[in-house]
């Protein structure tokens, strides 16, 4: 996938410079500062600079990995166990992986706790976040973004914090709620908090700001999207593209798909997909000018081509179809996406990107997620059912059960794979699974 290139201004002689620098401090005050802002971009998504797996869906956030020389298919029973790790309490949150650490959260005895461990499953520290969500639903839901040798993540409760990830000391923080005049959600916040550059992404559905971005360094505000008329959060977390030669956010509030410019914040379109218990989990997907969002029970799943006029950006609705993802969002590959219906599709689908016409139906699995890595998608679904598949005609190539039990219907965690091992986290408990070939 294409992400976005930076490379820096040519040199010049002294005045050029010295003119550059002038005419840079007299526009800071109407233009972002960071380089990132004036280059030209790659069409695709903007991939982290971080190694390994450093924010929710992997590099990209797009649930696809890099990774080579992994297991076509598995022994009868799955692949090896490496280890498992059971004292993280509830929640729904998948780990992150950079270098040999690994971050988890887990709601424990009130508190929202971010784990530090080893990649052999040894704890290095623990740090609250705030407290736990303990209303309907109880558990920790987001996971943790690395970034420069710190941690992002957002609490259940609308608590931004910023820790050191070597050691587990928090940086600051800030109550989202609090400064942009927003409140808590029924099933309360679940946003994979988005680190571009100098900034960290969030977005609070408050007064002041549909969307924000702070200063990752310090949490100060850098800019906001505001929305005419307040708009709540919803469930899902954004991503980071390019598209016409402009760094591009999508994400969802509650009744919308939206996009937002990455630079200023500029509101750039919005799109229907609201539904009567304002749910909308899933995370866009990106792919070929066109993006997708989904929400149960009413719009479902719809494809959205953009379109530039001027310096504004439209989007444009190509196709629908029946799916009703909430927790599993889809992967991309190949002008194919795969993805899992919920209520009523409840089985997975593959299905043409640019049609909306669908190409396969998977029925051996109920709802659940998915990532792709080397040939094969990686699948949990809700029961506690892993499957690997062979995505051309969604043949299953191996398969086995998580030990949860057999009346489990909330196995909601994403899958990972880094560093030729497979992650599965089911409340208390996470597994660590050797997929190498």
């Amino acid at each position: 996938m294409n992400h976005c290139a930076h490379s820096d201004p040519p040199a010049g002689p002294l005045a050029v410079c010295l003119a550059i620098a002038l005419l840079a401090a007299v526009s800071m005050a109407a233009q972002p500062s960071e380089s990132s802002a004036s280059q030209l971009h790659a069409e695709g998504l903007v991939k982290s600079p971080e190694p390994g797996w450093p924010q929710w869906r992997g590099p990209y956030r797009d649930g696809i990995s890099d990774e080579r020389g992994l297991l076509p298919a598995w022994p009868e029973g799955g692949p090896r166990l490496l280890w498992q790790k059971q004292g993280l309490g509830n929640g729904w949150s998948s780990p992150i992986v950079v270098n040999d650490r690994l971050y988890i959260t887990g709601d424990v005895e009130g508190s929202l706790v971010v784990f530090a461990f080893d990649v052999e499953g040894n704890l290095l520290w623990q740090t609250a976040n705030g407290k736990a969500w303990e209303g309907s639903f109880p558990g920790a839901r987001a996971c943790c973004a690395f970034s420069e040798g710190r941690l992002y993540h957002l609490n259940a409760h609308g608590r931004l914090a910023c820790l050191d990830a070597a050691a587990g000391k928090e940086l600051w923080a800030v109550d989202i709620f609090e400064r942009f005049e927003g409140t808590n959600i029924q099933w309360a916040l679940s946003e994979c908090v988005l680190v571009d550059g100098p900034r960290v992404i969030v977005t609070p559905g408050g007064k002041k700001a549909l969307m924000a971005a702070l200063d990752k360094r310090t949490g100060e505000t850098v800019w906001t999207t505001e929305e005419p008329g307040k708009d709540e959060t919803g469930y899902s977390s954004p991503i980071l593209f390019c598209y016409a030669a402009r760094r591009l956010i999508a994400q969802c509030s509650a009744s919308y798909g939206f996009g937002a410019d990455a630079d200023r914040g500029e509101l750039l379109w919005k799109v229907p997909l609201k539904n009567q218990f304002g749910t909308n989990i899933s995370t866009p997907i990106y792919g070929e000018g066109a993006v997708y969002y989904v929400t149960p029970f009413t719009e479902l799943g719809r494809l959205y081509r953009l379109r530039t006029e001027g310096r504004s950006i439209t989007a444009e609705q190509a196709w629908s179809h029946g799916l009703d993802t909430v927790t599993g969002s889809g992967v991309l590959l190949d002008g194919v996406l795969y993805s899992a219906g919920y209520r009523k599709p409840k089985w997975w689908f593959a299905v043409d990107w640019r049609t909306g016409e669908t190409n396969h139906e998977l029925k051996d699995l109920t709802t659940g997620a998915a990532i792709y890595a080397d040939g094969r998608l990686y699948c949990l679904d809700e029961k506690g059912n892993v499957a690997l598949l062979k995505p051309a005609a969604m043949e299953i190539t191996g398969r086995f059960q998580l030990p949860i039990g057999d009346r489990v219907r909330d196995a909601w965690a994403h899958p990972v794979v880094c560093d030729g091992r497979l992650y599965l986290r089911y409340h208390d408990r996470l597994w660590c699974y050797e997929v190498k070939n």
